[in-house]
């Protein structure tokens, strides 16, 4: 997602071990002065999991009952990230009974024996605001039952990593990192007696990222939406807990709050979850109502953009397009070639999707889960939209991305209709990919036009001698429409349509126009959180652009005869009631 999951730089290491040392000689805290409510949220299942030794880390799973997470050899970088960075704490938090308790006393005090004197992985200033955090809301839960020596001794250690904070946060990358550094010493700096003299720096260095990084639209340069998310909830923590102190967050700060809130309404499907584009997952349950709740900014913004995504909502459904130019240079490094694709989710039910980041899956699966292939458009000669870069300075940045992204959404007399294209195809192929999306005012059916144009008389030079050096047997092209994994799929009709059937007991009918071959073929569903990617399937339109303009419809519609919506109670164990 970021480069601050990647090895730092030497120079960088040591300057933090440097200034981890130099943190150890700081005065001793000695009480807290206020303690924020705890705001983090946690999940009830993994606190047990993780009670019972089972330690699941960006994608790997180690069964060591009985063993601390620091006894456990890490598998990579990120499994060490993901432990010293204490975001489990808010799992056994959740679980909340005397094991669990017992787990989380036991884990820090080890850390702090281990590594409380400024050594290990973990004195990074990004993991040390997200450990701080963390800390000080769980502060309560984890003294309980202490000694006084013990009590001193976590006091101490997270004086020492605020410390820590307000001398090396400068050396964060622009963006989450940075806020969770900034965010974690305004935090300390406010709960802890001696401490209160970072507040004012850290608030302003806040407010400065808040106005370099968010923009216009309420967005960030990664085009992330569950980054998006987790800077919103650091910047609303913040506010909340100087708010709680008797201060005021800055106006820029308090402004990027009000720009992102509408954003992340935009940019959430009909079920909750989060679009999933540029590396981004749905988010963590309860997560982002938390944080819209908090933030007390009502609305979203109206069908159109927001941070480069175009939003068409009707009825129970929810369709997200990416509409924008990828983003680029460093912003790049964990971005999707996935222009003018789009997610549709159908009340509770996600029917199409992108592949997902496969980051917490290994470095194949990144790479494969950013390619355009793995997301819900067209793709021509089995060729992304854009490149990854190669060589020191390139690798993992997209490059030769579309540089043109038009795109124009309109109310139309029986519903709204999105029209986009890009350039992406243009310098290898000389056609320029055009899509139209029209959803119903019900929200019960999408019409789709999906188009291959040589529009200069360049571009269908280029387009001829492409066609020449295949003898002109057409450029391969496929249009791909993921499902989620709970989609239950059928081809009916003789091949010529694709019945989908949902958990809530909707059913969806995907058909072509007859240009295409259509087909269903294997796909998988890229969940963090999980071991292993999930089997799934997607729908294909294969086809050959032969001529200067190519055109592909298509359709998804509930049956005419099915019922307006259901009570989608499968989860509950209970049958789907029709609604009339």
């Amino acid at each position: 997602m970021s480069t601050s999951k990647q090895d730092l730089p030497r120079v960088t290491r040591f300057l933090n071990r440097l200034a981890a040392r130099r943190a150890t000689f700081g005065g001793r805290v000695t009480a807290f002065v206020s303690q924020p409510d705890p705001r983090t949220i946690g999940s009830f299942a993994r606190g047990r999991q993780l009670c019972a030794g089972n330690f699941l880390f960006s994608g790997h799973l180690v069964r060591d009952p009985g063993k601390t997470p620091w006894d456990i050899p890490p598998p990579d970088t990120d499994f060490s990230r993901e432990v010293h960075g204490f975001t489990w704490l808010d799992d056994l938090a959740a679980a909340g009974d005397a094991t669990a308790r017992a787990c989380a006393q036991d884990w820090l005090w080890r850390w702090i024996d281990l590594y409380g004197r400024g050594h290990g992985p973990g004195w990074t200033p990004d993991l040390a605001g997200r450990r701080v955090i963390r800390w000080i809301n769980h502060a309560i839960f984890l003294l309980s039952g202490r000694t006084q020596t013990q009590s001193d001794e976590f006091l101490r250690s997270l004086a020492q990593q605020t410390q820590f904070l307000s001398r090396r946060w400068r050396a964060t990358t622009p963006g989450l990192p940075r806020f969770e550094a900034l965010t974690g010493l305004v935090y300390a700096g406010l709960s802890l007696e001696g401490l209160s003299a970072h507040v004012g720096p850290a608030s302003a260095a806040l407010a400065r990222e808040c106005a370099r990084q968010v923009d216009e639209q309420g967005g960030l340069p990664t085009r992330n939406p569950e980054e998006l998310l987790e800077v919103f909830t650091l910047l609303t923590w913040a506010a909340e807990t100087l708010t709680a102190a008797g201060q005021s967050p800055m106006p820029a700060h308090w402004s990027a709050i009000e720009r992102i809130s509408p954003t992340l309404r935009t940019l959430r499907h009909a079920d909750g979850g989060l679009a999933r584009f540029h590396g981004g997952g749905r988010g963590l349950d309860g997560r982002l109502d938390a944080a819209l709740a908090a933030s007390q900014i009502k609305g979203r913004h109206a069908n159109g953009l927001s941070m480069g995504f175009a939003r068409l909502s009707a009825g129970r459904s929810s369709l997200i397009v990416d509409a924008a130019v990828p983003p680029e240079g460093k912003a790049s490094s964990g971005a999707h070639a996935s222009t003018l694709a789009f997610e549709l989710t159908a009340g509770r039910r996600p029917l199409i999707v992108n592949c997902g980041a496969g980051a917490s899956f290994g470095a194949a699966w990144r790479r494969a889960g950013r390619a355009t292939p793995s997301h819900s458009t067209l793709v021509l000669n089995g060729h992304s939209s854009s490149r990854l870069g190669k060589g020191p300075h390139k690798q993992d940045l997209l490059v030769d991305g579309p540089l043109d992204v038009p795109i124009r959404v309109n109310h139309a007399p029986d519903g709204l209709t999105f029209e986009g294209g890009h350039d992406g195809y243009v310098k290898g192929y000389g056609l320029t990919h055009v899509r139209k999306l029209e959803m119903t005012f019900d929200g019960r059916g999408i019409a789709g036009e999906d188009m291959l144009l040589a529009l200069e008389d360049s571009d269908k030079r280029r387009f001829d001698r492409v066609l020449d050096t295949i003898k002109l047997r057409g450029i391969p092209f496929d249009i791909r429409f993921h499902l989620h994994p709970d989609v239950d799929v059928s081809v009916d009709m003789g091949g010529t349509a694709v019945s989908m059937a949902l958990k809530s007991g909707e059913i969806w009918i995907f058909r072509g126009d007859g240009t295409t071959s259509l087909s269903v073929e294997s796909s998988v569903y890229l969940e963090t959180g999980r071991l292993k990617p999930r089997a799934t399937k997607q729908i294909v339109l294969s086809g050959r652009a032969m001529e200067y303009a190519t055109r592909t419809r298509w359709s998804l519609a509930k049956p005419q005869d099915s019922p307006i919506g259901v009570r989608d109670l499968a989860e509950d164990g209970q049958t789907p009631v029709a609604l009339s």
